[in-house]
């Protein structure tokens, strides 16, 4: 059913929320932040049962000096980093090859089918190799799972069966996301999290943060990042001031341009670019309709932006690997957030 709320409530975002949470309309809520325009219009935190990268955490409350798992919003973080460390010519484009930039694998990079692979097929997830993030987290069978048990997860990734040519097919791949993490990290020469402290968040005032590791001490740039709700708020700032902030280049706007261009359409009804979700929202039939860029992650997280409008909003949710994790932040987004400020 739609969410109906009062004429009184009809302007008021943060009231609106209680009310669906009330109602039990909106469900595992833990925290959401709504801004326009660099100006907060909405802030509400609640409690709820919470995880650490699957360790649980008990019933939290939520305030805004607290942690909060990305999951796989983590991905598009990656993406900006990539662009940051491709603007210093640290990283190989996108057009070149793949495999090739992990030498130690010969093997794979003689593989006719596998040397056709660019940088640009792990930034839309199109690589064309199996990979099944469908089952829950809790299987052994999950690829990433199956990923981060592998003796050398970059062999792993790299030698899963193909099953469609580059660029033909998008295949949701945390896999995909591990190999960008790793050139970052070679051609940085610094462990992811220490190059984006470096390059993006202390740039931007964020100074606190956790970063999940695997069993071999890797940084999962799958899923692994905790950021406040605050902080990952100033991330979609910066997006959406393209790129700049307080008048310092940070990301180039040339890269966030690519980032944002839909270039593939995904299993979840909306298209993607690199390493972001790009959906459109009709206010009504007689208006056309508007883009929306995000970063989705399990259990319900979200970074949204709306560029045309100066609209972000951050959703943390607790309801992890939930067939309907997905209901309560579009229901945040499109029938509360965006008719709010249409």
């Amino acid at each position: 059913m739609p969410l109906a709320f009062s004429a009184a409530a009809a302007d008021d975002i943060g009231a609106r929320l209680d009310a669906g949470l009330r109602a039990g309309l909106l469900r595992n809520v833990h925290a959401v932040l709504v801004s326009r325009n660099g100006q907060l219009l909405a802030e509400r935190y609640y409690s709820g049962v919470d995880q650490s990268w699957g360790r649980p955490l008990g019933i939290v409350t939520f305030d805004p000096t607290m942690l909060h798992d990305l999951r796989s919003v983590t991905k598009s973080i990656v993406g900006l980093l990539y662009g940051i460390a491709l603007d210093r010519g640290i990283v190989p484009p996108p057009e070149a090859p793949l495999v090739a930039q992990f030498p130690r694998y010969p093997d794979l990079a003689a593989d006719p089918q596998r040397s056709r692979l660019t940088v640009l097929n792990a930034l839309n997830m199109t690589l064309g190799m199996e990979w099944d993030e469908q089952r829950p987290y809790t299987d052994p069978k999950n690829s990433e799972i199956a990923m981060e048990s592998a003796p050398d997860r970059y062999r792993f990734i790299l030698d899963r069966p193909i099953v469609a040519a580059p660029g033909e097919r998008w295949i949701y791949s945390g896999g995909a996301v591990a190999l960008l993490g790793q050139l970052i990290a070679q051609g940085s020469g610094m462990t992811l999290p220490d190059f984006a402290r470096q390059a993006l968040f202390a740039p931007i005032g964020i100074d606190t943060f956790e970063w999940a590791e695997g069993r071999d001490g890797v940084a999962s740039a799958a899923s692994g990042l905790r950021l406040r709700s605050g902080d990952l708020l100033r991330i979609g700032h910066l997006a959406l001031a393209g790129g700049e902030w307080q008048g310092e280049r940070i990301v180039s706007r040339t890269w966030l341009d690519a980032s944002f261009t839909p270039i593939i359409d995904t299993d979840q009804g909306v298209k993607y670019g690199r390493l972001w979700y790009i959906g459109k929202y009709n206010a009504s039939l007689l208006e056309p309709s508007r883009r929306w860029i995000a970063g989705f992650g399990n259990g319900g997280q979200r970074l949204y932006l709306m560029p045309e409008r100066g609209i972000a909003a951050v959703v943390f949710c607790g309801a992890y690997d939930r067939p309907d994790q997905s209901v309560t932040p579009s229901r945040i987004w499109r029938e509360i957030v965006l008719p709010g400020l249409n």
